[in-house]
């Protein structure tokens, strides 16, 4: 078996991205401290042609040298937006019939292995901040709440961590659809 090299991973280019059909996921990261974290789910939202990235409240925006080094490029091939106002976002993205879904853990959580998906619909999934999580007014204001499961000692995962499994799961469940 042969590692790969970068020109034999047949990758498309920026211009190819723009183009491409998008996976129907909207990624709302809101008050996200992590420069790092926010170039890191700029990356695993290129990898997976997600639709859009909102950028809310404290979140910083590109064009960052820090995001840049976790982004890797992928700032300038997903579309994204800073709104100041993470509930304003949710509210337009409700009125765009998009399923806005919270990604924490709360009372009658739905865990992300039992979340179903459908082809004729668009999701939104808001992440929240590394502390303090997605904010009760805006989990007020979702259709439901993802958990993802887990087994071990510690209560939480990093954000950017959880937003790469959520997308992905979101994606191939989408991807068996097609």
């Amino acid at each position: 078996m042969k590692k790969l090299v970068l020109d034999e991973l047949n990758r498309i280019n920026v211009e190819e991205f723009k183009q491409a059909e998008k996976t129907p996921i909207i990624i709302v990261l809101d008050d996200i401290r992590s420069l790092h974290n926010i170039g890191a789910v700029f990356r695993s939202s290129d990898a997976f042609l997600i639709e859009k990235i909102y950028l809310c409240g404290i979140t910083a925006t590109p064009p960052n040298k820090e995001i840049h080094k976790t982004a890797l490029g992928a700032t300038e091939t997903v579309e994204w937006e800073y709104a100041k106002d993470v509930v304003a976002v949710v509210e337009k993205l409700k009125s765009e019939n998009v399923e806005v879904y919270s990604v924490e853990q709360v009372e009658n959580s739905i865990m992300l292995n039992d979340f179903s998906v459908s082809k004729e619909t668009k999701y939104a999934l808001v992440f929240g901040n590394e502390v303090k999580g997605v904010s009760q007014d805006v989990v007020n204001i979702s259709k439901g709440v993802i958990e993802i499961p887990q087994l071990g000692t510690k209560h939480s995962l990093n954000i950017s961590v959880s937003a790469g499994i959520v997308i992905w799961d979101l994606f191939q469940k989408l991807q068996a659809l097609k």
